[in-house]
């Protein structure tokens, strides 16, 4: 960038960190943070720390298997946008990249500025920039060229989307950048779009592994939100769900391990109530319909007499529809 248009940027971010257009502009509101709270300066000219070879790979193995989970979507991303000089990252909750995809054309130029394995691109590193914002603005984020809160960072467009592991916290975001300076703002929400699709079904895939076993319940919600899927386990137990179904369901963000009666957070209906009878409607309810509501193999599935089963059968009101079975 030419010296004079060093100064312009520099004036416009002091100008509107000085104005009070941070109430309704997210970019400003981000340079407001950038500027008062981690006290950078926009001239500044600060390449992204770098951490060393062991300290990287303590990151990588702190993510877990969410990193190996991704592998198919960032491939899947840089195969459709790699061609068009974008490089494809994967940064953890604190900013740094771990995984990343690029031709190798381009890796002397993304090297350069910062964009490899290691960088840290934090807004308290950075400034405002996709990566570090969308982690602290938990959304989706496109951050095009003197959008950045440094100088040096304007030749870049970069466009982010949040990850978020089996417990709904913020673990990740994927992030495509370009230094193409023919990009528009318009075709880089296109390519966030992108990032958004692949973060789901990063999303999904891993709430799938974390809950392998279990019943999985994708619950209605806007596809923005992302996946909302609950998993149930065989006492009908929600012992599991993603960022969105949390959001939908208005279960705690802060509660990693869940155990929660299904029927009361899922049913319309009022629940009847945690009661003994309750509970041994629902079993014999449930262990009939697998049997097809054959009463003999219905009673040995629950290790009971015949007799007794019809009894209890009478006891709950559902005699009538088991007797019917065994006439008909």
């Amino acid at each position: 960038m030419a010296s004079r248009d060093k100064f312009s940027h520099v004036n416009e971010v002091t100008r509107a960190v000085a104005s009070s257009s941070a109430a309704v502009s997210p970019v400003v509101a981000s340079w407001t943070r950038s500027s008062r709270l981690h006290a950078l300066s926009p001239g500044g000219d600060l390449l992204p720390e770098r951490l060393e070879d062991l300290a990287l790979r303590h990151e990588r193995e702190a993510l877990g298997r969410l990193i190996q989970v991704a592998h198919p979507s960032l491939d899947q991303v840089f195969d459709l946008v790699g061609h068009a000089g974008c490089t494809v990252v994967m940064a953890n909750h604190k900013g740094v990249i771990l995984e990343r995809r690029g031709s190798a054309a381009d890796d002397t130029l993304f090297e350069n500025w910062g964009l490899w394995l290691g960088a840290n691109w934090s807004e308290k590193s950075q400034g405002t920039n996709a990566i570090g914002t969308a982690l602290v603005e938990q959304r989706p984020v496109v951050i095009h060229r003197d959008q950045h809160f440094l100088t040096r960072n304007t030749i870049l467009s970069c466009m982010t989307a949040p990850i978020h592991d089996e417990f709904g916290a913020l673990a990740a975001v994927i992030d495509v950048s370009t230094c193409k300076p023919d990009l528009s703002e318009g075709f880089a929400r296109i390519i966030c779009s992108l990032a958004v699709d692949a973060a789901q079904k990063i999303e999904t895939r891993n709430f799938n592994l974390a809950f392998a076993g279990h019943r999985i319940v994708m619950l209605p919600e806007k596809p923005a939100h992302g996946p909302a899927l609950v998993a149930i386990d065989r006492h009908d137990l929600i012992i599991g769900a993603t960022h969105a179904a949390r959001r939908t369901l208005g279960l705690s963000h802060s509660e990693r391990q869940l155990n929660i009666p299904a029927p009361e957070v899922l049913e319309n209906s009022p629940p009847e109530g945690d009661t003994l009878d309750c509970a041994e409607r629902s079993v014999l309810r449930r262990t009939l319909e697998r049997n097809a509501h054959n009463v003999t193999h219905t009673a040995k599935a629950l290790g009971i007499s015949r007799a007794t089963l019809y009894r209890k059968l009478a006891q709950h009101g559902i005699v009538a529809e088991a007797e019917w079975h065994r006439n008909n």
